[in-house]
């Protein structure tokens, strides 16, 4: 905690700040040094892109990347930074995605996490750590719908050769193309990377914040005007939506500390000591500003005097301790876990006479575990374990198995095996509402259990990838009709196959991506696409005498129809199709863009959806609420390395 209220401390010098290193020392590879030509003791650095690096705690060092690459288009094109294949967004930045595919979300685990508020949040081993020469910033920004935008900066700087603070914000107003859906969210970061002279000691610290705050439309009332290009609808404010005044707000918040002492010879006794401790804490709240008839089928579905807005809450606080061993060819940590988890509503409702509880509270014992492996620079084996038990959420066990290999030079292959037994996610338990129709308590849940076998193999001809996955779900936990969470009786099977490769001829290049997927069993438990596809075709050369880069191509992203989810605000989750769901997909989305680079500054400029300007937009990502129209979408990168 010292050092995270000595960085608050330091923010305050950073226009003053200077870096003073001690003693440098010649590295080739990365700096250069200049001799002054004279006989005193002055050199001048002059640093190089490697020394400008940045990592997740415990992890090999990357350097910040500053190629213009195929893959960036598809990265800061989107809000949130991430390649979003597999999901479709709504008419808002910011206010999340339908997924695709089937995924997996370890933030979920032992948490309250609504799934439509987590595509924004990063996890503890998503946060990054830097170590730079100089004061190093970078912008992030995206324009928004509407009005609005989402900037994300960055402020690193090293004291010293051993410490380094950074402070990362994002902000994010998008007032959103149709009413009541205006979205504003935000992260704070503060982070700290020390490492002792002789390398000995080694501590990772982080304070994060974030909200995801959305208002709440419940989508359009009238789908059939919108899809015949109605001349009302061209104004998308006019379009009626099913709320008027609600919204939802999620807030995480997460202190973190992990060390690592190393109290021998490490050349002798490669042991080192490691203890991690970490609280955080989840919020959400559903606000109404009066009762919304769109939720009300019968009079007595509102319990009368019940507050219009209600919260839950989830805490964990962790502490581990571990022995690490750790030479060239094998790494191994095992240790011991101890949790306080607890789950809670503000508001307490009854069903026949009982109550329902106000807070679950246990406390945990567990134990974890990772293996690498090195050998003969051609097979890396990566496994993690973790099991915990209690006696309200009953056991945990999570065990991630990656096996890649290079069987021949430029070739690889990589395999896995995970599998994981949890309780159902926080907000599958317990829920209080004003209407009774959206109170539940699912008790003695079973755990979920999900397997995952599959690999990829990697080419060297066209830079493809294929890979294939086999999901296997017991007792999956999902949301009905009626908005009241089930388990099934029997096992939901699903099976993808795909691949992605890159053609080039000149500068001219095309970057395809096709996914395959089948719900083998209970498909109707978890409707999806059959066929998710993606075309990037586009042209990149150097521009005025080598100063610039240019990427310009046609995006075309398209899935198949199916009979989707719909989107369920009350507890920003996926509930299965109601009477007045259809499906949605079969309609191809087009971007035609122009992307620029000039020294450290990246310019993304596409027009999406560009079909719309010609035919009606009949895009939905959910039922009722239509993808975005045609829109300029602009993305700036911008690194400043002083």
């Amino acid at each position: 905690m010292k050092y995270i209220l000595f960085i608050l401390f330091s923010l305050s010098f950073i226009a003053k700040a200077q870096v003073k290193p001690e003693k440098p020392l010649q590295k080739a590879e990365d700096t250069l040094v200049i001799d002054s030509g004279k006989k005193d003791s002055l050199k001048i650095f002059k640093p190089t892109i490697q020394d400008y690096q940045y990592q997740t705690q415990f992890s090999e060092k990357k350097v910040f990347d500053t190629v213009m690459t195929f893959d960036k288009t598809y990265i800061y094109s989107q809000y949130n930074n991430r390649d979003n294949f597999g999901r479709i967004q709504p008419a808002n930045i910011g206010a999340g995605f339908n997924p695709l595919v089937f995924e997996v979300n370890a933030e979920e685990n032992l948490s309250l996490l609504p799934t439509n508020k987590s595509y924004m949040i990063i996890g503890a081993n998503d946060v990054k750590y830097y170590d730079v020469k100089t004061p190093t910033a970078s912008f992030i920004y995206h324009n928004a719908m509407r009005n609005g935008a989402a900037l994300k900066s960055t402020y690193t700087q090293n004291i010293g050769k051993r410490f380094n603070f950074a402070l990362e914000y994002m902000g994010l107003r998008s007032q959103g193309l149709y009413r009541n859906s205006l979205a504003a969210n935000n992260n704070t970061i503060f982070s700290g990377h020390y490492v002792s002279k002789n390398g000995s000691y080694e501590l990772f610290a982080h304070y994060l914040h974030q909200n995801v705050n959305n208002q709440e439309s419940g989508g359009i009332t009238e789908d059939d005007l919108f899809q015949s290009g109605d001349s009302n609808y061209k104004n998308r404010q006019n379009a009626q939506v099913n709320l008027a005044s609600t919204s939802s707000q999620f807030s995480y918040r997460r202190y973190y500390l992990s060390h690592q002492l190393t109290p021998f010879n490490s050349e002798k006794f490669p042991f080192s000591i490691r203890h991690t401790i970490f609280h955080q804490g989840n919020k959400y709240f559903y606000n109404q500003g009066a009762i919304e008839p769109y939720w009300v089928t019968n009079p007595t579905n509102v319990i009368t005097g019940f507050p219009l807005t209600t919260k839950k809450y989830s805490e964990n606080l962790s502490n581990t301790v571990s022995l690490v061993f750790n030479n060239e060819k094998f790494k191994l940590d095992a240790g011991v876990r101890y949790q306080i988890i607890k789950l809670g509503i503000r508001d307490v409702v009854a069903r026949n006479g009982v109550p329902f509880p106000d807070e679950l509270k246990e406390n945990r014992i567990g134990a974890v575990g990772n293996l690498e492996v090195k050998l003969w620079d051609k097979i890396q084996l990566k496994s993690f374990l973790e099991f915990s038990n209690g006696s309200q959420f009953k056991s945990y066990l999570k065990t991630t198995n990656n096996l890649k290999f290079e069987p021949v030079k430029d070739y690889f292959v990589n395999a896995k095996v995970n599998f994981q037994s949890a309780y159902p996610s926080f907000n599958y338990l317990l829920n209080t509402s004003v209407y009774s129709n959206f109170n539940y308590y699912l008790e003695n849940a079973k755990n979920q259990s999900v397997m995952e076998i599959g690999g990829s193999v990697n080419l060297k001809w066209f830079k493809t990838e294929l890979f294939a996955n086999y999901f296997r779900i017991d007792n999956y936990t999902y949301i009905d009709s009626n908005a009241n969470p089930r388990q099934s009786e029997s096992s939901l099977n699903i099976s993808q196959i795909g691949g992605e490769a890159t053609f080039s001829y000149g500068k001219f290049h095309l970057n395809t991506r096709l996914h395959f997927q089948n719900t083998l069993t209970n498909k109707e438990l978890l409707p999806l696409p059959g066929f998710i596809g993606r075309a990037n075709l586009f042209y990149q050369t150097q521009a005025f005498k080598k100063a610039a880069e240019i990427q310009a191509g046609l995006k075309v992203y398209y899935f198949s129809k199916f009979a989707s989810r719909d989107y369920f605000p009350v507890l920003n989750e996926y509930i299965l199709p109601g009477a007045n769901s259809f499906s949605i997909g079969g309609q191809p989305m087009m971007d035609l863009y122009i992307n620029m680079k000039v020294k450290k500054m990246f310019f993304f400029i596409e027009g999406q959806q560009i079909g719309t300007v010609l035919s009606n937009n009949k895009a939905y990502a959910f039922p009722h609420y239509p993808v975005y129209d045609f829109r300029l979408n602009i993305g700036i990168v911008w690194y400043l390395f002083n």
